[in-house]
C-alpha cells in the first residue's frame, strides 16, 4: 500500500513538472501572424487594380505592396521607381517604374508569405529614411516591400481614402491631409499618454490630448540638461571648447547596459562633444558628465533642474536625475522614480530653449557627427529628421514606464520671419508608433500654420468610449481622409 502511494506521488510530481515546464516555455502570441490579402486600389480616374496586402500582427493592421502601388501610380504625377533587394529598398519619386512581372496579381500561395525583415534599409531619393516596412520574398522569385497606408500617403503626399470594403482611392491631386480631432474621436491617441502640437514663436496650440497630465518623460529630460548647459556657457562658467575629465561614476554608467558613448574615467572630452553625445544618440553618460562639470555633483544639478522648472512655470515637472533613466532612492526598500512632465510643460521647455538658444538646432538637425576626442561616431535617433522636410530636432526618449517619447521641432516661414513648430508625443507603445504619430501631428502643425487651424466638431475633443471603433478598419477612414470643406 505504501509502495503504491509512493508511485502515485512520483507520478503526480512528474505530471506537475511537465505542466510547469510547458507553462514556462515561450508561446507564439495569438496576435503574431501575417495574413495575405488583396485590396482594390484606384488612382484618380484610372482603372482599379489588385494590390497585394498583408495584415501584420493584428487584423486590419494593413501593409500594401509597393510594387503593386507603383503600377497603380505609373501614369500619374505621383509615379515612382522602386528597387527592392532582400534587405534594402530604394524609392525615387517622379521616376517611371519598371515592372518586374509580378505586379497586381493575387498571392501565388494560400500559405502565409515569408517575411524577411520588418526593419530594413529604406532610401528615398538616395537618402536614408526611417519607415517601418517589410520585405517579402515572392514565390516566383524577387522581392517586394510592404508599407502601411498612412506612411505611404505621407511619403508620396497624396490623399488616400477608403472607397468601400477592401478598396482604396488615391487622389494624386490632393495633398495629404490629417485631422487629429477625427483621429482622437476614432481612438487613435488612446495608445499614447499625451500629445501636443503648437507654435513656439506665438505660443499658439494647434492640438492637445491629455496634455496637462504629468507622465514619465525618459530621455527627453535631456532638454533640461541641455538648457542648463547653455545657461552655464552663456554665464561664462564653462566654454564649448573646454575639456572636462570623465569621473568614475560616468565610466560606470557608460559601461552599464544603458551606456551609449564609451567614456573612461580620466579621459578628457569637450563640452561641445558632450552636447553632441547628449542630443544625438541620447548618451546618458554625457548627461551625467555635464551635470557633474556644471554643478559639481548630479545631486546639485538636479536641484538646478527643478529650480529652473519652477522659474519657467513648469508646474508638472519633477526631476530625479540628469538623463531620464529610472532612478532608485537609497531607502532599504528603494523606490523607483522617473522624471515626469506634462506635454504642455514639455512644450514650454522646448519653446524657451529654442527662443533663448536657437543655435541648439545646429546640433539637433545633424544626422550624424564625430566625437573627435574619442574618434567615435554618433547618429541622431530622431526618425522625423530623415522623413520630413523642415525638421530641426529635438529629442527622443524611451523607458519601459515612459514608453516611446519624441519632441520634434520644425522650421517654417511666413514670409516675414521663421517660426519653430513643436510636436510632443509622450508614452507611445513603441518607436514605430512614436514616429508615425509624431509625423501625423507634424504634418498637421505645418498644415495649421499655413492654412489655419481646423475647428473640431462639438464633442470631438473628449470622445466617449461608446464612439470608439470595434476594430482598426473603422479607424482607417479617419487616419487618412478627404479635406472636406477646405
Amino acid at each position: 500500500m505504501m509502495m503504491r502511494k509512493k508511485m502515485l506521488w512520483r507520478l503526480s510530481s512528474l505530471i506537475l513538472s511537465v505542466i510547469l515546464v510547458c507553462a514556462l516555455l515561450p508561446v507564439r502570441a495569438s496576435a503574431s501572424f501575417e495574413i495575405a490579402g488583396i485590396c482594390r486600389v484606384q488612382a484618380d480616374d484610372g482603372a482599379a487594380r489588385d494590390v497585394k496586402s498583408l495584415d501584420y500582427s493584428y487584423v486590419n493592421n494593413t501593409y500594401l505592396s509597393l510594387r503593386d502601388i507603383a503600377m497603380v501610380l505609373k501614369d500619374t504625377e505621383k509615379c515612382f521607381s522602386l528597387e527592392v533587394t532582400n534587405n534594402a529598398v530604394s524609392l525615387t519619386p517622379g521616376n517611371v517604374y519598371t515592372p518586374s512581372g509580378s505586379e497586381n496579381t493575387p498571392w501565388e500561395s494560400d500559405e502565409n508569405p515569408d517575411i524577411a525583415l520588418r526593419r530594413n534599409e529604406f532610401k528615398v531619393n538616395g537618402q536614408k529614411a526611417f519607415y517601418y516596412t517589410m520585405i517579402a520574398k515572392l514565390p516566383s522569385g524577387g522581392y517586394d516591400c510592404f508599407m502601411m497606408i498612412t506612411d505611404l500617403a505621407m511619403l508620396l503626399d497624396v490623399n488616400i481614402t477608403a472607397s468601400g470594403a477592401d478598396s482604396l482611392q488615391i487622389s494624386t491631386q490632393e495633398p495629404f491631409f490629417v485631422s487629429p480631432f477625427d483621429l482622437e474621436q476614432a481612438g487613435y491617441f488612446y495608445g499614447v499618454n499625451g500629445a501636443l502640437a503648437g507654435n513656439a514663436a506665438t505660443g499658439e496650440l494647434y492640438y492637445r490630448y491629455q496634455s496637462d497630465v504629468a507622465y514619465p518623460i525618459a530621455s527627453t529630460s535631456k532638454l533640461m540638461t541641455c538648457l542648463l548647459t547653455m545657461d552655464a556657457i552663456a554665464a561664462g562658467k564653462i566654454a564649448p571648447e573646454e575639456s572636462v575629465t570623465v569621473s568614475d561614476a560616468v565610466e560606470m554608467l557608460a559601461s552599464s547596459s544603458d551606456g551609449v558613448v564609451p567614456l573612461k574615467a580620466g579621459q578628457q572630452i569637450t563640452v561641445q562633444e558632450l552636447l553632441l553625445g547628449l542630443l544625438l544618440p541620447s548618451s546618458n553618460e554625457c548627461a551625467l558628465c555635464l551635470a557633474e562639470s556644471i554643478a559639481g555633483s548630479e545631486e546639485a544639478f538636479v536641484e538646478m533642474m527643478n529650480r529652473k522648472a519652477q522659474e519657467l512655470g513648469l508646474s508638472q515637472a519633477v526631476f530625479f536625475n540628469s538623463h531620464g533613466l529610472p532612478s532608485y532612492n537609497d531607502d532599504p526598500v528603494p523606490s523607483k522614480r522617473q522624471n515626469r512632465m506634462s506635454a504642455e510643460d514639455m512644450f514650454r521647455l522646448a519653446s524657451y530653449l529654442l527662443k533663448v538658444y536657437p543655435q541648439i538646432t545646429e546640433i539637433t538637425s545633424q544626422k550624424e557627427a564625430t566625437l573627435e576626442s574619442l574618434d567615435f561616431e554618433v547618429r541622431n535617433s530622431n526618425p522625423l529628421l530623415y522623413n520630413q522636410a523642415g525638421v530641426t530636432g529635438l529629442k527622443t526618449g524611451t523607458t519601459n514606464k515612459a514608453g516611446a517619447c519624441l519632441v520634434t521641432s520644425l522650421s517654417v516661414d511666413d514670409g516675414t520671419m521663421e517660426h519653430d513648430l513643436i510636436v510632443v508625443v509622450l508614452g507611445s507603445e513603441d518607436s514605430m508608433e512614436r514616429g508615425r504619430i509624431s509625423g501625423l501631428l507634424a504634418r498637421y502643425a505645418v498644415q495649421s500654420f499655413y492654412e489655419g487651424m481646423e475647428t473640431p466638431e462639438s464633442g470631438t475633443s473628449s470622445p466617449a468610449a461608446g464612439n470608439l471603433p470595434i476594430h482598426a478598419e473603422a479607424a482607417v477612414d479617419y487616419i487618412i481622409r478627404n479635406a472636406k470643406g477646405r
